[in-house]
């Protein structure tokens, strides 16, 4: 099978971009000139041009200042920037995150990044000092504390870091062989000769400023029509072969610090005295061989919820046993799935050993375009699924490859009820509406959090104590269990959202009303003013819908403050109606 490829620039307005593959995908974060932190994920290089951008944060609280760990300040001079930390709930880089604090609160500083170093975590950053911009590094007893001296470590003193400002800024550090290098960005970004410089870690301790040296030349510079490369981050292709840097350049001499600069990524290789050697940036437009395993054969543990796969006919799970996918009791420990949105419409659904759920054999090479599968991810279209919602919250899972539905092959349609028939078959308008056995309902297995997209909050019963009648709003995760939730299957293809205080209350709409801006509350489970239907999106966030209402549950005027409300409103197919269901590890 042909390779995959990608051209640069991989999108626009990409500056300082932090990249990393995990577990079956690229996770990417950039600059986004707002209050919010935004990620895009993709399990190849290429699709993160068009991969949704999810908001795993906002900040309103002042004190913070308002515009991982993330450089903020304020928007109108840029002043007060300094950084801050966030940690995810669990493993996937998604969120639900927390806010940890900030190491240096009271002192300009930019550009944090981690260095670890025989069992000891340090803080590198950026801060001026009169009118240099400087590298610095400290201890850390935590990964937002600092602790200890001090050190500046690096200052502008060749004339390649003088153009514009005098200016070092971005330290990323990287290794291998057993030598460690600090890659920076010299020069104001405002200009073309932003470029990137090199530092090696040769002594033992590096809090002292000659334990780092300094080389007297850049080793990435303007060329081939890209201007300003710099603030780079590095990452490994998903076989591990290969070393790429992803960075951020411009197309114009005219082009400086602001939204121009574009997301770009390229291979680079290793001198013979070690150091990298990361060549010329490539001019757009020309395409370039995607990294090494993208077109698998990977296996691999994906993150995201847990779901089961319930068929409507037989209440059977997708269960795969040794390799084969068959219809099984739903407590079978092998009807778990993670369900994974892949950015072109599709998912993917990986099992718990790694692999994925297919159609048309490995590598869509199968006869039989029906015949299901399970194998590594080989980047096909038929080990990917569209997810078409239909009437009472069931959906279909249509192959991306062969369009066919997913259904068991010795499925049996059940007799509807009150038709006094003894088969389907003699029940032509049940038939046409849709066949039992083509229908599905995708079953969260764990308590999850129910994130907006708009602001990356989580959904929250309101108050102390939580009973009948709370109020739902947003709030910053902090791992309490009034955000905390349970999707419980009721008749049809519908769901309480049951609140893991009280097993007994449930996501509703107050009144029972269905006039849209009537608020979200607390309410006895039962009725179908607390039922929801919940649509998995080809953007791959979700839409949650009242039973009784059919309106869907909406930010109160797209607010990013914490304690914002919820209330139903007609479908806008805005962010503000859009959420994810994100696990929740312990």
């Amino acid at each position: 099978q042909a390779p995959n490829t990608f051209t640069n620039p991989i999108y626009p307005n990409g500056a300082d971009p932090w990249l990393e593959y995990f577990q079956g995908n690229y996770y990417l974060t950039t600059t986004t000139w707002t209050s919010q932190l935004v990620m895009r994920k993709s399990p190849t290089l290429a699709g993160l041009a068009t991969a949704t951008p999810i908001h795993i944060w906002s900040e309103s609280e002042l004190e913070r200042c308002c515009n991982v760990i993330y450089t903020s300040g304020i928007a109108e001079n840029y002043d007060r920037q300094h950084l801050s930390v966030i940690e995810s709930q669990g493993d996937d880089p998604l969120g639900p995150y927390t806010y940890k604090g900030s190491p240096m609160p009271d002192i300009w500083n930019i550009d944090g990044n981690y260095f670890e170093h025989n069992g000891q975590l340090y803080l590198l950053w950026s801060q001026w000092v009169e009118d240099e911009q400087t590298i610095w590094i400290s201890r850390m007893s935590n990964p937002w504390t600092v602790t200890g001296a001090k050190v500046m470590i690096s200052r502008p003193q060749y004339e390649w870091e003088f153009s514009g400002m005098k200016v070092n800024e971005g330290p990323e550090i990287i290794k291998r062989d057993g030598k460690i290098y600090m890659v920076y960005s010299a020069s104001f970004c405002n200009t073309p000769d932003y470029k990137l410089g090199l530092i090696e870690l040769t002594g033992s301790d590096p809090l002292k400023p000659e334990s780092w040296h300094k080389f007297d030349k850049p080793v990435f510079s303007k060329a081939n029509g890209v201007y300003g490369p710099g603030h780079n981050g590095f990452f490994k292709s998903p076989d591990g072969s290969e070393d790429w840097l992803i960075y951020h350049g411009n197309a114009s001499e005219l082009e400086g610090c602001s939204g121009t600069r574009s997301l770009r990524a390229q291979k680079f290789t290793w001198n013979e005295d070690g150091t990298p050697n990361f060549g010329e940036p490539i001019a757009a437009g020309k395409p370039l061989l995607s990294p090494a395993g993208e077109n698998g054969p990977l296996v691999t543990q994906v993150q995201g919820t847990q779901v089961q796969l319930v068929s409507k006919a037989s209440h059977e799970c997708v269960v795969d046993t040794n390799g084969n996918v068959s219809a099984a009791d739903c407590n079978n420990a092998q009807a778990t799935w993670v369900l994974d949105y892949t950015t072109n419409g599709n998912y993917r659904l990986v099992n718990a050993a790694g692999q994925f759920l297919g159609q048309g054999g490995a590598q869509c090479k199968a006869s039989k375009a029906e015949e299901l599968t399970i194998a590594p991810w080989y980047n096909q279209l038929c080990q990917q699924w569209q997810l078409v919602p239909h009437h009472q919250g069931w959906l279909t899972l249509v192959n991306a490859q062969s369009k066919q539905v997913l259904q068991f092959a010795n499925c049996k349609e059940p007799v509807p009820a009150n038709t006094g028939k003894k088969s389907v078959e003699d029940v032509p308008q049940f038939i046409e509406k849709k066949s039992a056995c083509a229908l599905w309902r995708i079953q969260p297995l764990e308590e999850v959090a129910i994130t907006s997209i708009q602001s990356g909050k989580a959904i929250t019963s309101a108050g102390v104590n939580v009973k009948a009648g709370s109020n739902i709003e947003q709030d910053e995760w902090n791992n309490k269990a009034n955000q905390r939730w349970l999707l419980v299957n009721t008749q049809d293809g519908y769901y309480y959202i049951q609140s893991t205080v009280d097993s007994k209350l449930c996501l509703a709409i107050a009144n029972k009303s269905i006039v849209p801006g009537s608020n979200a509350e607390l309410a006895a489970c039962g009725d179908t003013h607390a039922q929801w239907q919940v649509d998995f999106l080809n953007d791959g966030t979700v839409k949650i819908v009242n039973r009784k209402s059919n309106l869907v549950l909406d930010l109160a005027h797209c607010g990013l403050a914490n304690h914002t409300n919820f209330a139903q409103s007609q479908w806008l197919n805005s962010n503000c109606q859009k959420f994810q269901l994100k696990p929740i590890k312990d």
